[in-house]
């Protein structure tokens, strides 16, 4: 971890202890141990009672199970959905390459996006089921589902939004789900360690950036965006997280956070500068957005095309963010923009240092190679 690093990191770290002592109102800091039970407080609102302290988890929903990863708290896990059951060839999650000869073993305890199948999980018997929802879910039917599978299991489920790293609004969704599941697992120190670790890298990425002026910033784009599935050229983040960071001006940014897909035309008319890929649209027939970029005359003519400015990046999403791999890809996308301001760093040992910080292990390169070795790479059009 290098210098500036580690000094934003343990100022991120005191802070957020410091908020965690002082209030009481938080999500999950109300734990209430009653001889051998504790009741937390979901990001629902809903009061939760389970006994302590728990020794095995189910996580249902999209992303539930990466978080219990990076609270390091895989161990718990005894059984898993569709998503983590089956093998395949090309896997775009980080926790999952790390986990997955584990995790397949595991009784499965219903199909992928929180389809649970009451009676698998009633048969398992965990002493506690976390239940993740998208971000933008409504409340009122997240609290609607967990209530349901409470009543149909007779076990205690704690809730929550996944959140994102869009805006700060989500951004507190991801607060609370790493809060709420530290606090019941008995880890919030390695809770508040991963938000901070997020707080202090998002931090340096800006204050590496954060002067330059709107004339000077860079025009990019970001497609090939997976979204419940991989799509080509035309699928964008508006709000992708590290052109936010490194201060990139996004040509698709004005079209809102949600995730987008846009107009060839358009795509054409605005004509960035740089273009970067997400490689997992190369599972896509014709290689998605990079088969299109190198067959279809009207995106050949585009100036990032011409001039050989096509770079690659690694999953954004696959069965969610993967938040490792976004913190990675901003420090590439800015080492391409601004080289200056990312001399200090190389993208791939920044990677394989954030990759073990989160998993454990330092994964990048084995991630890599499923997708050819394109990420953090120009890519031949």
């Amino acid at each position: 971890m290098n210098s500036r690093i580690g000094v934003i990191l343990c100022g991120a770290v005191l802070l957020a202890l410091l908020a965690v002592a002082g209030c009481t109102t938080d999500p999950g800091a109300d734990q209430k141990p009653s001889g051998s039970e504790m009741t937390v407080t979901d990001g629902f609102g809903r009061t939760v009672t389970f006994a302590t302290p728990v020794e095995s988890v189910l996580c249902s929903g999209s992303g539930t199970l990466r978080y219990l990863v990076y609270l390091q708290g895989e161990d718990l896990v005894v059984g898993v959905d569709s998503q983590d059951k089956n093998y395949r060839e090309i896997e775009g999650r980080p926790y999952a390459l790390v986990h997955r000869d584990h995790f397949m073993t595991l009784p499965l305890f219903g199909e992928l996006r929180g389809r649970d199948d009451p009676e698998k999980i009633i048969a398992i018997g965990p002493d506690l089921v976390f239940k993740g929802f998208l971000p933008g879910t409504s409340y009122a039917a997240g609290m609607a589902d967990v209530d349901d599978l409470k009543a149909r299991t007779g076990l205690p489920v704690v809730g929550f939004v996944y959140g994102s790293l869009r805006n700060d609004a989500e951004k507190a969704e991801i607060h609370t789900a790493l809060r709420v599941m530290g606090t019941a697992i008995g880890k919030d120190d390695r809770a508040e360690e991963v938000i901070a670790y997020i707080d202090a890298t998002i931090a340096d990425l800006e204050a590496r950036t954060g002067d330059i002026p709107a004339a000077e910033q860079k025009r990019v784009y970001i497609g090939g965006v997976s979204l419940a599935g991989t799509h080509g050229i035309i699928s964008t983040e508006p709000a992708y997280p590290p052109f936010l960071w490194v201060h990139a001006d996004n040509v698709a940014g004005g079209l809102g956070i949600a995730h987008a897909d846009v107009a060839k035309e358009a795509l054409v008319d605005w004509d960035p500068e740089y273009l970067f890929i997400d490689v997992n649209t190369m599972t896509t027939d014709d290689e998605g957005a990079i088969g299109q970029l190198k067959h279809d005359p009207a995106l050949q003519g585009l100036t990032a095309v011409k001039e050989g400015r096509v770079y690659g990046v690694l999953p954004y999403n696959f069965y969610m963010t993967n938040y490792e791999t976004v913190l990675a890809n901003a420090y590439f996308v800015g080492n391409v923009l601004y080289p200056d301001r990312f001399e200090d760093v190389d993208p791939v040992e920044k990677a394989e240092e954030i990759m073990t910080f989160f998993l454990g292990e330092p994964v990048f390169a084995d991630l890599n190679s499923q997708y050819g070795n394109l990420g953090f790479t120009q890519i031949p059009i």
